[in-house]
Parts: structure tokens; C-alpha cells; sequence
């Protein structure tokens, strides 16, 4: 999956100047919500837990071969916690620290009047999660990637012609990204949740978007 993307990112690259409209840089910052995380394949192989919510950032540059449509690259950050009970804890949670990844490529379809400062916006997302997690206990690490797909939906407000302020709503998942034998050990030699939970995640906040000077003609 990294191979594919990283070749649709080249080609988008490539390809992008040849018949894009405009340029624009979008700056994000979220609020993310917590997600339960669950899973059981037997008695002595378990986990639940949750993804704590928190502040995600991020930025992509996006190309607009219409007016009205847009093609985005972008990454988004979150730092967070996950405490999680197993059959090694099952009392008490272990606090994982928790960073999340995503690479995306975004489809956006714009909704504007002539001549008014509002674009609502909507649009979804493929790519992929780059999960990584330590067991603040044990020390140990470990980092995945996982295929993650995302909607969203919004409002751009236009200061000027150059600078707006983005309000928006989105949903990201990556998909069965949380899994004992991947990430959350049970403590036994060589045991693990041999079955997955997906990871959701609902964020509301916005950004800043900037016009890039447009050299088509």
C-alpha cells in the first residue's frame, strides 16, 4: 500500500501543473473526539481501551483544475494517550503514548455564489494511517500503516481574494489499526488479539486557506 500511494502522490506532483486552475495551501487545527477501541478472540486474549481525544494539525496544498473541484495532498498530526486494560492488565490501564499519522488524498467539491465571501465545501479522503505506539511501561514501540479513508464538509469565509478562515466537520478511520498482536501485547511469549478494532475519529475545528497566485491563462 505505501508503494501505491507514494506513487500516486508522484504522479499527482507531475501531472498537477499541466491543469490546475489555482494552488491553494490549507493550514489545519481540530479537536478530535475519544474512540473506544475493543477487542476479544478469547478469554486470555483481550483488550478495550480508548483513543483519547486531543489537538490534531496539519497541512496540504491543493489544486483546483476547475473552479469548483479540487485535488488535495495532505497530512495530519495527532499526539494522544491510549489507556488500555488486557489480559497482561486487567485492572488497571496501561497509558500507551499514541502518535497518528494521516497521508490523504482529497477530492473537494466547492459550492459558491458570485461574488460572495462563503464556500461551503465537501469532500472525502484515501490514504493511509501511520500509527505508532510505546508502552510507557516496558519501553517497547512499534509503528504500522494502515489503509484510513475520511469525509468532511465545511465553510470557507473569504477575507480577501488571497486569505480565508476554514470551519470544518470530518470523520477519519483507519481501518482494523488497533490489534493486539500488532500493537497491545498480552504479556504472554508470542500471544496476541488476533482480531482488530477500527479506529474512528470526529474532529470540528478549521484552518486558514491562501490563494496561490494562478499562472494559467
Amino acid at each position: 500500500m505505501k508503494r501505491k500511494l507514494l506513487t500516486a502522490i508522484v504522479i499527482l506532483l507531475i501531472t498537477a501543473p499541466s491543469f490546475a486552475q489555482n494552488t491553494r495551501i490549507n493550514l489545519y487545527g481540530s479537536g478530535v473526539f475519544d474512540d473506544k477501541v475493543d477487542s476479544r478472540y478469547d478469554a486470555n486474549n483481550y483488550y478495550n481501551g480508548t483513543i483519547k481525544g486531543g489537538f490534531q494539525w496539519g497541512a496540504g496544498i491543493e489544486l483546483l483544475p476547475k473552479h469548483n473541484q479540487g485535488i488535495e495532498l495532505l497530512y495530519l498530526r495527532q499526539d494522544t494517550k491510549a489507556p488500555i486494560k488486557s489480559a497482561a492488565s486487567p485492572t488497571k490501564a496501561i497509558d500507551y503514548d499514541l502518535g497518528i499519522n494521516y497521508i490523504m488524498l482529497a477530492s473537494n467539491h466547492y459550492f459558491r455564489k458570485p461574488g460572495g465571501k462563503a464556500e461551503g465545501f465537501a469532500g472525502a479522503m484515501l490514504g493511509a494511517d501511520i500509527i505508532s505506539i510505546k508502552n510507557p511501561v516496558s519501553g517497547a514501540s512499534t509503528t504500522k500503516t494502515k489503509f484510513a479513508w475520511g469525509i468532511r464538509g465545511g465553510v470557507n469565509i473569504w477575507a480577501s481574494e488571497k486569505m480565508a478562515i476554514k470551519l470544518q466537520a470530518q470523520l477519519l478511520s483507519a481501518v482494523q489499526s488497533m490489534g493486539g498482536g500488532l500493537y497491545i501485547g498480552t504479556g504472554g511469549a508470542g500471544a496476541g488479539v488476533s482480531s482488530y478494532s477500527t479506529l474512528y475519529q470526529f474532529g470540528l475545528g478549521g484552518g486558514l486557506v491562501f490563494n496561490l497566485p494562478s499562472h494559467s491563462k
